[in-house]
């Protein structure tokens, strides 16, 4: 059994839509990151950067204890490993699947985030950052649309690293981006979205998190952290 520690961000969707593709037995333990949930001090003795995604695994291959994992990228190699599914065993097709993870893991989310961050909750528009991050969405989003100009999916086959690009895509237009702009981005994330194990992961969330807005506590919760934030 997995238990899977999440709340309904991208980074926790890459998960769940992994764990509902491999079919793999998990339970959600939700983090409500609003409510300052991430600072206990459990979660911290899994996740010490007091972030979710992260599981426990209670029966890791080695036959050992339960092992945890924090880092959503970690999280998906982990799984892919364990099930054999979604990253391929091959040096070329392995390295070229681990490649894109990381371009997502260290681009395409960190900046989008900080795309999200000034244009929908800085209190103060700030617009050099807003169209800063807007254009780096825009760079990264003809980075993805070049590389999948000849190709289904980002890597050869359906992989972790598509799982991982797709929750960050899903909110394009709180991006400030068409994907009319970007034909190849399109047709693969629609390609995506019609998947039966991507929608439970979206349906699930819907049942995980309910609210429909962030309200000024959770922003200053969530914004305001500094090394000793309390919950």
């Amino acid at each position: 059994m997995i238990d899977l520690y999440y709340w309904t961000t991208p980074n926790g969707h890459k998960i769940t839509i992994l764990l509902e593709e491999t079919a793999l037995p998990y339970s959600i333990k939700p983090i409500n990151i609003g409510a300052g949930d991430q600072f206990a001090p459990e979660f911290l003795a899994i996740s010490p950067n007091n972030r979710i995604p992260a599981i426990v695994d209670d029966q890791p291959a080695d036959g050992g204890a339960p092992l945890s994992i924090f880092e959503s990228g970690a999280i998906l190699q982990y799984l892919a490993e364990k099930t054999g599914q979604f990253l391929p065993k091959d040096l070329r097709g392995r390295t070229e699947t681990m490649q894109w993870l990381f371009w997502q893991m260290g681009g395409l989310g960190p900046m989008l985030g900080q795309n999200h961050h000034f244009s929908g909750y800085a209190p103060e528009k700030i617009l050099y950052a807003i169209e800063r991050y807007r254009k780096e969405t825009e760079r990264l989003y003809g980075v993805l649309d070049d590389r999948l100009a000849d190709r289904e999916f980002i890597a050869g086959a359906y992989s972790i690293a598509d799982m991982a690009a797709y929750p960050w895509i899903v909110p394009h237009q709180r991006q400030g981006q068409n994907l009319d702009d970007f034909p190849h981005v399109k047709r693969w994330f629609e390609n995506l979205a019609r998947r039966a194990a991507v929608q439970r992961a979206y349906d699930i969330a819907k049942t995980v998190n309910t609210s429909t807005g962030m309200s000024e506590s959770a922003k200053s919760i969530l914004f305001g952290q500094g090394r000793r934030s309390q919950r």
